[in-house]
């Protein structure tokens, strides 16, 4: 019996040294691997040593659940890394940042509320971390990763606030999985290849990719380029391998294109076990419908720092791309940009604070407008990487103080849902100049593996209807209109027989718009459209006035028994003005009417008292005097009906004359009316060529 206890005693001593051994051997793994960047073998050594650790080890165990969070986190396996960070936490890791980054990936999994305690737990921890620090002298602070981490938790804040509103009132946007390019493994980084956009590269872990191996970075094969092309229906086909010796068993991603679309420029990774191997970028030229063999960009020089998406913009000139490299760097990995002007390679230059953060940002991408698309883990958003928009602002030095290659400065906006998701969200592409195209996401994998969504952002339709039509008559079927815009639109259009247009205009732009008829005054008219981006309808009237018959003015007052205008006849004035300057080359007689009543001599003194106060009102407001003619007719010329008159007097008929004969035989309120339509200020044109030809 006590053989037996001694040798029950000896493998349990042993099972305890091999067991210490093997976590001490899991761990020096985990290291190497972890240190290589490849977290998907770290991440299993880790575990590996968890598993092997006792419980009342914690912290040990904390510390194994901490960069066993590193890990999943960054090969975006969330669900992981969020129980790996509560075990650390659970298990009192010292490092404040678990909070921070448990923080990030709850975001990412939808759950802003505990994501916002996690942060403000962050936050406390910092403060009273500096503070401790700031005490003790044997402590430096660098103050610019504390101010950095600081920031990341207020943006992360911020995004706690407005995720759920922005997942209550979605954009106009409309997402889709792109299911015809999708696998069972990764797809990300779509980008169109040619110029009528008939063709769509993007990267791929899916099973015909070359690489044999697995990946140890991220569990999966090593990624090639694929490219999908549309029939002569103009329907996507599936997706195939690009032939010739673009692809390698490395791994190859990220491609952008030269706006002439003759040059890719892809993200590659070597494999080296022996060291970390940083992303460098590389070129391939296409030689008729085929892609060579890429080659290094030579300005990357060391073997240490990473350059990875490449992205060119949209006039050539400049290659952006992503690096840690540490030049003006605001934290993590920051967008970049280089000169490729010139068939040469100029100086680095950082984005600056506008675009980068203390956190990551990745994927530059170009709208042909020259908009930037990105995307942060650094800005406030919905979680993970958001993809943003940035705009450049133009500058306000004159331009002998502007520097052609000066960095511009940018505003920035959040695509906010439904482009983006709690998860990662990256990679944009654009149809040309259309608000349509691709973009990649992890959102609902759980294995957080990348799809391909397409986007649309349906068209704002802002649409003007007009009409022309004669001043006091019907539609003008041979009107035309002319449409100029401040954005460089030059139209002419022609009216349909019931004299009405209708025009699709650009919102946000402005317009001016001249009505125009044969034997009739130009008529002008402005428009600017709102910058809005819901549907919106405008309507605009063009009345032409006659050049062969006299024109009715509305709308003229003047004190009773006077000359004197009246301030409700300043409306109709101004309008006379604006039309007289509309058309230069036009001279009147300005004549005023009066009714039967009174004497025929007073009558004409008032009439021609009234018509000469509308000509110098017309001429203190810029109107030459040679122009004017000004004539008081008294009861001398009484209106003739026309047409249109009789829908709004039924009793009328057109070609009534109103005279003391024929109005005498009317009803008495049927007097008052014809009287009323007597008493009238009218113009009509003499001349159509004043000072045409000086």
């Amino acid at each position: 019996m006590k053989k037996r206890t001694l040798l029950w005693s000896a493998l349990f001593l042993l099972s305890i040294c091999l067991t210490g051994c093997g976590v001490e051997s899991a761990l020096r793994k985990a290291d190497k691997h972890y240190a290589l960047g490849e977290y998907n073998e770290a991440a299993n050594f880790f575990k590996k040593a968890y598993n092997g650790t006792k419980a009342k080890d914690k912290q040990r165990r904390a510390e194994e659940s901490f960069m066993m969070g590193e890990c999943y986190r960054r090969i975006g396996n969330i669900a992981k890394a969020q129980g790996a960070y509560k075990n650390a936490i659970r298990y009192n890791h010292p490092d404040s940042l678990a909070y921070l980054y448990l923080a990030s990936v709850l975001l990412q999994n939808g759950d802003t509320k505990n994501a916002a305690q996690n942060y403000e737990l962050f936050l406390e921890k910092l403060n009273e971390s500096t503070s401790q620090q700031v005490n003790d002298s044997t402590n430096k602070i660098d103050v610019k990763v504390i101010e950095g981490m600081r920031l990341l938790a207020q943006n992360g804040l911020e995004s706690c606030r407005l995720a759920p509103e922005w997942k209550k009132t979605p954009t106009r946007y409309i997402v889709k999985k792109a299911e015809l390019f999708n696998s069972r493994r990764s797809e990300y980084s779509p980008a169109f290849g040619n110029e009528d956009y008939t063709q769509l590269y993007f990267t791929s872990t899916r099973d015909k990719a070359k690489g044999e191996d697995r990946s140890l970075i991220t569990g999966v094969k090593a990624p090639d380029i694929f490219f999908a092309a549309k029939d002569e229906n103009g329907k996507w086909q599936k997706p195939q391998e690009i032939e010739g010796e673009l692809n390698t068993e490395y791994e190859d991603g990220a491609c952008q294109f030269s706006p002439d679309f003759k040059t890719m420029y892809i993200t590659r990774c070597a494999t080296d076990e022996s060291s970390p191997r940083p992303a460098q970028i590389f070129k391939s030229s296409r030689s008729d419908a085929a892609w060579g063999s890429a080659s290094v960009c030579d300005f990357v020089t060391d073997s240490v720092t990473s350059y990875a998406h490449p992205a060119v913009s949209p006039d050539g000139q400049w290659l952006y791309f992503v690096s840690d490299i540490g030049i003006d760097a605001q934290g993590g990995y920051d967008i970049y940009r280089i000169s490729i002007s010139g068939g040469s390679f100029g100086g680095i230059e950082n984005l600056g604070p506008d675009i980068n953060t203390p956190g990551d940002e990745l994927f530059p991408t170009f709208r042909p407008n020259g908009d930037l698309y990105f995307s942060s883990n650094g800005h406030p958003g919905m979680g993970g990487l958001d993809i943003f928009v940035a705009t450049p602002v133009e500058s306000q030095e004159t331009d002998a103080k502007k520097h052609i290659n000066e960095i511009p400065h940018w505003t920035v906006r959040n695509l906010q849902y439904p482009v983006n998701s709690p998860q990662d969200d990256f990679g944009m592409t654009f149809e040309g100049p259309y608000n349509r195209g691709f973009f990649s996401s992890n959102r609902n994998d759980k294995r957080g593996w990348d799809h391909i969504y397409s986007f649309e952002l349906p068209e704002t339709i802002h649409l003007l209807t007009g009409w022309v039509y004669e001043k006091d008559g019907y539609e003008l079927t041979e009107g035309i209109v002319y449409l100029i815009g401040n954005d460089g639109t030059n139209e002419k259009i022609s009216v349909k027989t019931d004299g009405s247009f209708v025009q699709r205009v650009t919102p946000g732009v402005s317009y001016v718009l001249l009505g125009t008829c044969k034997g009739f005054l130009n008529y002008k008219q402005e428009l600017t459209c709102d910058s809005t981006v819901e549907d919106r309808e405008y309507e605009l009237l063009f009345p032409l006035s006659s050049i062969t018959r006299p024109v009715l003015i509305d709308n003229i007052f003047y004190e009773f028994d006077k000359a004197t205008l009246t301030e409700a006849s300043t409306a109709a004035l101004d309008q006379l003005v604006k039309l007289l300057n509309d058309n230069p080359n036009v001279t009147i007689e300005l004549s005023a009417h009066c009714d039967y009543k009174g004497r025929d001599e007073y009558n004409e003194r008032l009439s021609q008292r009234r018509a000469e106060s509308v000509v110098n009102y017309l001429i203190e407001h810029g109107i030459d005097a040679e122009r004017l003619t000004p004539k008081g007719y008294g009861e001398n010329q009484p209106k003739q009906v026309r047409k249109k008159l009789t829908e709004k007097y039924p009793f009328l008929h057109e070609g009534d004359v109103l005279t003391e004969q024929f109005i005498l035989a009317l009803p008495e309120e049927q007097q008052e009316i014809c009287n009323q339509l007597n008493r009238r200020t009218e113009f009509k044109v003499l001349r159509t060529t004043y000072k045409l030809f000086e």
